[in-house]
């Protein structure tokens, strides 16, 4: 047998050996790695290109869906508002025969418009007669004649009488006493309102002063007779009170009768104002002096609240209210004769 020769194995060639030394290996696989990053940017663009056209369509789809109820709601206000134009033609139209029918109403209201005016001019003749009668309200009474001229002067001469009638009905109220009953009232009530608060005659605190002539003690005396002396002084104080009276002793009323006595006193006052509305100049003297007499024996005629009340009631006891007033029958015969003229043509 032939022995079998083993052949030295050969080292492999250089190029296999250190092929990652090759610069072309590393080109090669930069380019793999840029085109497999390459493919993944687009792949993720496409990506977000794909969910962004996703949106825009759904975007599109609301867009589309908004719209198209828009749409369906412009047609809805079209027809209604086309209805309505049809109403408002109606209307026009009604409008149009209540405009022709108030031009007849007119034109047949302007022939009378003189009766109209006389009416207003007899209203308010009469409310100047009302105040006059139920108030004695002069002011008032001009104020309303004074319109029932201003209304006269709007027409012609045909009026020209009547006019001239109400001109001295009004020369005549101007010339009249003018008696302010509101003021007065006011005055009264200004009185009414501060009775209670008036003080009587025995309700005056005296001012402190040596009771029974006796002096205070010496100031040189010992110290413990000093304070022994001021103690008897201060007891001596309270219970002894001097009062000067320059007029007769008061009357000692007791608290019922001082709240009668105000009572009384506030009944005279609203009998006096119910006298002063009705122009009785005998009963609202009389009541304002019987309180004059009353508020000199009752009450504090030192105290400034006793005389002011004192003082206005004076004054107003010496006002004249009752002033005769004009009546208004010239003016009220005129408008009657006028009216019966113009009845009978």
């Amino acid at each position: 047998m032939s022995a079998k020769v083993q052949l030295p194995m050969l080292p492999p060639p250089a190029s296999r050996r250190f092929f990652w030394l090759n610069p072309w290996f590393w080109m090669v696989l930069v380019m793999l790695a840029l085109t497999v990053w390459q493919w993944l940017e687009t792949r993720a663009a496409l990506a977000d290109t794909r969910q962004e056209l996703a949106q825009r369509l759904t975007e599109n789809d609301r867009v589309v869906q908004e719209s198209r109820v828009l749409a369906d709601k412009a047609v809805r206000e079209a027809a209604e508002l086309q209805r309505k134009y049809g109403a408002l033609d109606a209307r026009l139209g009604e409008f149009q025969d209540q405009a022709n029918a108030l031009q007849s109403i007119y034109q047949e209201a302007a022939v009378s418009r003189d009766d109209a005016l006389l009416a207003e001019v007899e209203q308010n003749v009469n409310i100047a007669a009302q105040h006059l009668q139920l108030s004695g309200n002069v002011q008032a009474a001009i104020f309303a004649l004074q319109a029932a001229d201003n209304r006269l002067a709007r027409l012609d001469s045909r009026f020209v009488n009547l006019r001239r009638t109400l001109a001295r009905d009004l020369e005549t109220l101007r010339n009249t006493p003018f008696v302010d009953v509101m003021g007065m009232n006011l005055r009264l009530e200004n009185v009414i309102s501060g009775i209670d608060a008036l003080p009587l005659a025995l309700d005056v605190v005296p001012e402190e002063q040596t009771a029974a002539g006796i002096t205070p003690p010496d100031e040189a005396a010992p110290s413990w007779w000093r304070a022994l002396a001021s103690e008897a002084w201060d007891e001596i104080r309270r219970l002894v009170r001097i009062q000067r009276f320059d007029r007769q002793t008061p009357e000692l009323l007791t608290p019922e009768q001082s709240r009668i006595l105000r009572e009384n006193i506030r009944l005279r006052l609203l009998s006096a104002r119910l006298a002063l509305l009705s122009r009785d100049q005998w009963t609202f003297k009389n009541e304002l002096v019987a309180v004059q007499r009353w508020l000199a024996h009752y009450f504090n005629k030192d105290a400034k609240a006793v005389q002011a009340a004192t003082s206005s009631l004076q004054q107003l006891a010496a006002i004249e209210i009752a002033v005769e007033l004009p009546n208004l029958h010239a003016s009220l015969t005129a408008l009657q004769t006028l009216k019966t003229d113009r009845e009978k043509h």
